[in-house]
């Protein structure tokens, strides 16, 4: 898989304008087709990497396309509730993944 972007990275939607942290990364689009053609209204490919954000300074998380995804240049930290399920701490940069034992 080629993903741009990398689970902890802190993105920005280029439409949208919102913030937040990549939780998950698919190779490919990996929800039904009802739901793509529901909320994928611009079409973006399938067949290239999709991610899980959580949405900074909201309750929720997103499912977003790689095309509508950019680096963000803020690294300030981001505010949702979830990130404790995902990550254990903030270097100023990244979020870092929890590791779990086995």
């Amino acid at each position: 898989m080629n993903a741009k972007f990398f689970v902890g990275q802190i993105v920005e939607h280029n439409r949208f304008g919102y913030r937040g942290v990549v939780f998950g990364v698919d190779a490919e689009f990996g929800l039904s087709e009802e739901w793509y053609e529901e909320m994928a209204r611009s079409r973006p490919p399938k067949d290239r990497p999709w991610y899980h954000v959580l949405v900074d300074g909201a309750l929720h998380s997103t499912y977003v396309a790689e095309r509508h995804l950019e680096a963000s240049e803020d690294l300030s930290q981001i505010n949702h509730p979830g990130l404790g399920e995902y990550f254990d701490r903030f270097d100023g940069a990244r979020y870092h993944t929890i590791i779990r034992a086995q």
